[in-house]
């Protein structure tokens, strides 16, 4: 420990919303840390999104999607973090994913347990833009949360062979097509009964559905998802 806080010194973490340099042992500032809004109850009970409607359970886009996925939570509103999320992935800051990861795994440890899960999946990067972006913003998120919890964590079992476009610039029927046979699977040699899959953001639900649609077919039979923030989608 006293080893990490020497090595911070030199190297500081930085503040995930504002990237302030910060002290050995900070990992937000203390006024920073009061802006990524959570995701307020109550929520879908499908995607987790907060439900607008007035007595439905479900919100807008699950009453009319069917879902590959068994339910899922997103920790932040989307754009209350929406700059720290870009600049975690363009600005080479992988200690803000650690900081989310763990906020998380703790904000969501009994969701976990209760789910029984055989491994945590991170969403897989190319392999072009996992060697432009040097990390998977994903999988830094998905080992905090494993490290946290003690879910095992699977981070090659999923592929991305295919280079698909960005799925920001995109609308709903595009993102669909979009990650049509996004995702294979790496090698089928782990039997997993119930998963837990890790993304940094849920928006219209197509990556996610992609990659549990692909673990569907190789026998998983209860699939949840856990993302850092959520988007409005595309109604």
């Amino acid at each position: 420990m006293e080893a990490e806080k020497i090595l911070e010194f030199f190297f500081p973490n930085h503040c995930p919303i504002c990237d302030r340099a910060l002290l050995p042992g900070e990992r937000i500032c203390k006024a920073c840390a009061k802006i990524p809004r959570k995701v307020k109850p109550p929520f879908c009970e499908k995607c987790g999104k907060h439900v607008k409607e007035a007595g439905s359970s479900f919100c807008f886009d699950c009453r009319r999607i069917p879902r590959t996925f068994d339910r899922g939570y997103s920790l932040y509103e989307y754009a209350s973090v929406h700059d720290s999320v870009f600049a975690y992935k363009t600005l080479g800051r992988p200690e803000y994913g650690r900081y989310y990861g763990r906020k998380m795994a703790e904000a969501y440890a009994s969701f976990i347990r209760q789910t029984n899960a055989d491994a945590i999946i991170p969403i897989p990067l190319h392999k072009d833009r996992l060697r432009t972006r040097g990390y998977n913003q994903a999988a830094i998120l998905a080992k905090e949360i494993s490290d946290y919890t003690k879910v095992p964590l699977l981070e090659n079992f999923l592929i991305r062979p295919n280079r698909t476009s960005n799925q920001k610039k995109l609308g709903r029927g595009q993102r669909q097509n979009n990650m049509k046979k996004a995702f294979h699977i790496a090698k089928n040699d782990v039997k997993l009964r119930t998963v837990i899959i890790v993304d940094d953001i849920y928006t219209t639900g197509s990556t996610i559905g992609a990659a549990a649609a692909v673990l569907r077919s190789v026998g998983v039979e209860h699939i949840y998802f856990l993302t850092l923030a959520t988007g409005r989608g595309y109604l």
